[in-house]
Parts: structure tokens; sequence; C-alpha cells
């Protein structure tokens, strides 16, 4: 091992052999968006799985979350792991050695940049008071792991959607390598399917770029505080990310010391972001209760705040100019009939998705069922359904996200989004883990 590539192991991440199907490969059938999206609406996987047909695609090595509980888990892990061998035993992919990739995803007329590294897992933790050098942002569900786990352990490949924040006020490391794209090599450009507008990416392997990012994170790692030192904060697949630690906790086992130094689960392939970055923004994520009687969900709100005051208002777009102001804690919901917009002058919690999460939590156990949306749109859509019920949850200031991490811990589970559903990460790039 390089001593630069120990420097770079010593920060939590380091370069990685990141592979991208052929030149001959149609992208934008290959690439697909998480598969953690579209989890109420099988017909968006239905149109994805038409436009594909039998062009190589990141769909054929995924496991979309709407169909978990169809029953044909089994057959589909096995398929997954089949066309994952067929594509590596045809050469499907170009590999490009301990590099990074520098990508760009413009969706509308926002932009935004990331960076293709591999990090760490045993540096990272999801307990709630961690102070590892990485760590969740959001509570993590542990009984979402082993379904994940059963797609990942037996897969030589990984296909990541995982995006992870830095705090980098002053834009020296991905912005400052963006300014000099234009002496990269481009890897790909390429549209995206389903309105998710375009991404491109560059490769950066010379020895000055690489000891650029290494300089860069090493200043960053020297500016925090070394008691609760935060450097990557999970954005987006937080259960992806906890579900490659577990398997690598499972694998180091039966490994000796210096196995486990380079051995290619110990690492994971994610998309670095700015949190500073404008073309960055945080989306609620609201939520749809199935088949609930507004009495029943008022009763619970209820219990677990004081002060509360109803208005009733016209429309979604009504609930969502007043989360605006979030001097006082609130949120909204709909029914069949009406729009409410709820303020909470006592909660039982720092944040609404706190005291919100409460109340689902009772109302789970009670055997009531909930789904987590992105978008105004789709709760709308959905909880104006009979018999359902759509919360609409304001946004969180990323200005102050990372000090409320270190502050305060994990927040309540599926808080936030980076974007909206279409704007999620597509599967793009690979890496092997075996």
């Amino acid at each position: 091992m390089s001593s630069i590539t120990e420097r770079f192991i010593e920060l939590g991440l380091r370069p990685a052999d990141i592979m991208i199907p052929r030149k001959d490969v149609d992208l934008k059938k290959w690439a697909v968006v998480a598969c953690d999206q579209y989890t109420s609406e099988k017909e968006y996987w239905k149109d994805v799985e038409d436009y594909v047909g039998d062009s190589p695609s990141t769909l054929k090595l995924i496991f979309p979350e709407c169909y978990l509980e169809d029953g044909d888990s089994e057959k589909r892990i096995k398929d997954i792991n089949s066309t994952m061998a067929s594509y590596m035993d045809k050469g499907l992919f170009d590999t490009y050695e301990n590099c990074f990739f520098l990508v760009k995803r413009t969706c509308g007329n926002t932009s935004r940049l990331g960076l293709m590294a591999a990090l760490d897992l045993d540096r990272y933790s999801w307990e709630k008071d961690s102070k590892s050098l990485i760590r969740a942002t959001e509570g993590t569900i542990l009984s979402r792991i082993p379904p994940r786990k059963a797609i990942r352990k037996d897969a030589g490949l990984e296909i990541p959607h995982i995006m992870v924040l830095i705090s980098d006020a002053k834009k020296k490391i991905i912005e400052n390598l963006y300014a000099k794209k234009d002496k990269l090599e481009k890897v790909y450009e390429t549209d995206l399917m389903k309105n998710g507008g375009k991404v491109e990416a560059y490769l950066v392997n010379k020895d000055e770029d690489l000891q650029f990012i290494l300089k860069a994170f090493e200043n960053l790692t020297a500016s925090l505080n070394p008691s609760n030192p935060l450097l990557f904060a999970m954005g987006d697949g937080n259960h992806s990310f906890a579900t490659a630690k577990s398997c690598w906790e499972d694998i180091k086992k039966n490994l000796s010391e210096e196995e486990r130094k380079n051995h290619p689960a110990r690492f994971c392939l994610v998309e670095l972001e700015n949190i500073f970055d404008p073309g960055l923004v945080f989306e609620s994520i609201h939520r749809v209760l199935f088949n609930v009687p507004e009495e029943v969900f008022l009763s619970e709100l209820e219990k677990n705040a004081k002060g509360i005051e109803y208005e009733t208002v016209k429309c979604k777009n009504c609930i969502a100019s007043r989360l605006v102001d979030q001097s006082i804690q609130g949120f909204g919901y709909c029914t069949e009939n009406k729009h409410v917009y709820v303020r909470i002058k006592n909660p039982v919690a720092n944040i609404a998705a706190g005291t919100i999460q409460r109340i689902l939590d009772s109302l789970i156990e009670k055997g009531y069922q909930v789904d987590y949306i992105h978008g105004l749109d789709v709760t709308d859509k959905l909880g104006s359904e009979k018999g359902n019920i759509g919360i609409f949850l304001p946004a969180i200031d990323k200005a102050t996200f990372f000090d409320t991490i270190i502050k305060d811990g994990a927040l309540p589970r599926k808080t936030f989004s980076m974007g909206e559903a279409n704007e999620k990460r597509y599967y793009m790039e690979c890496r092997k883990i075996k």
C-alpha cells in the first residue's frame, strides 16, 4: 500500500478502481434511479422495464423496493447475482484504476457536483450518539438491513446510489476540481431516463490531483473538533451503507489484520457532495398513512403535542407556503376532502419530523401502514385517496445541518431528502467487492 493511500485511509476515504460500461453501451438505458424511490408507484418501474428491454441495465442489478413484499425475493436476488456475473464474464466494463470521478448532475435548471470515492466502513457508525468520522444522520432501522444484506452478501459488484455530505464552506475541494475540468479526461456524458436530467463524469487520477484532494481533506479534517470530528455525513442511502458495514463485519471476522487492510469489502463507493453546493436542495420526506381514520390520527397527535392549532386551507400549496416559516413547529395533512395546516406550540420533539415519528410509531404498533414519500404532488395524490392521510413536513435547514448532527446526534429516520425523486442519484458506476 502506497504512502498516499495510507494517508487517504487515515481520513476515512481512498481512490477506487471504478468500473463503467464500455462506450458501446447505451448509458441512458444503463442508469436507473435509486431503488428506494417510487415505492408506491409500481407503474414507474414497469415503464423503466419496458424502456430498458433487453439492453444492459442496472435495473437488472438492483431490487426496487416496491417489490420487496411480492414474495419472490429469492428469485430476484438469484437473477441479480447471475446477471452481475454475466456482465463481468462478457467484459461489459471498462475499469479506471486508483482514481476518483468528478461528476456533474444537471436536472432542470439546477446542477450539482460530486466526487466518487471509496469510504472506509471501519470509520462509520449508525449509532445515534456516535462520534465516528463517518456517521448516520438519521435513525437507522435495523430491520431494513437483512433484506439488503441478502442482496449484497453474494454480489460481486456494488452499484451505489449513496450520497455523502461534506461541509466545505469555502468550496475548496470539489469546486476547485471542477474549475479545471477542461484538463481532465471526460469518462462519460449521458441523458438520464424518466425526467432525470443528465450526468457527466471526469477522470481524476493524476498524481498532482490526488495530492490536491489529499491535502484538501487533511486541511478540512484539521478544522474539525477532535472530540467530535464529523467529516462525512450520510445524505442518501444510509441503509445501503449500513448494509455494506454489516457485510464487512461478517467478512473481516475470518481475515487476518494484514488481509483486512486492503480488502475491497472494507470500502464502499459513494458520491461525496458539498452541503454548500447551491444545486443541492434539501427536500422534506413526507408521509402517507393508509386506511387510518382521521380521528385516530388526531387522537395520537394530541397525545404527543400540546398547544395545537388547526387551520383549514385550500390546497397543498397553501400548506407548503406556511411550512417555510420554521420559527414555530408545524406540519400539514390532507384527507379525501380537506387540507389542514397544524401549528404545535409545545412539541415533544425538537423538529416536526420527530413529533410526527412518535405518532407514526404508535400507529404502526397498532397495525396501520405508513409509507415515506418524496414530493408534494405524490403525497397529495395518495393522501387524498379515500381512507388515507397525507402528511406534509418542512425541510431541514442545511446551513445548520452538521452542527445539528454534532449536537443532537442522528435525526429521526426519513427526516430529509436531497432533492425530489427524479433528482436522486442514478446507478452508474460499479466496483468489485470480492
